[in-house]
């Protein structure tokens, strides 16, 4: 299992919280720094079974910089949307936590990160 997080997160530190308290077996990627790049992100979305602009975060500065609440959001338009998410890592929705059974979740919530370890 992986966990993409940014550790000045709460989100990300409370589902390193509960990995650790359930004895999860998990490897860290601070994806700010270790930029995930466009096929990695195409795969953990097909893993999420969700498109790029599910898990970008529209309200920051830099999607605001770039108009992303404008733009398209249709398979025309994926790889643009991957390229903001590479090239602007702080878009990534997170924490993502890749399961072991080959899915992935959003681990926003306590009920997802245990999701993820129920896999």
């Amino acid at each position: 299992m992986e966990i993409w997080i940014n550790p000045a997160c709460s989100k990300c530190r409370a589902a390193l919280t509960l990995l650790d308290a359930e004895g999860a077996d998990y490897t860290v990627r601070r994806y700010l720094e270790d930029v995930p790049s466009p096929e990695e992100i195409a795969r953990v979305l097909e893993r999420l079974g969700l498109e790029p602009w599910d898990i970008t975060r529209t309200g920051e500065t830099t999607a605001k910089e770039l108009g992303v609440k404008d733009w398209p959001r249709d398979a025309g338009h994926r790889d643009r949307w991957i390229g903001a998410l590479a090239g602007h890592p702080e878009l990534i929705q997170r924490p993502i936590i890749t399961a072991e059974d080959g899915t992935a979740v959003v681990g926003r919530s306590e009920e997802a990160v245990r999701d993820a370890l129920s896999r």
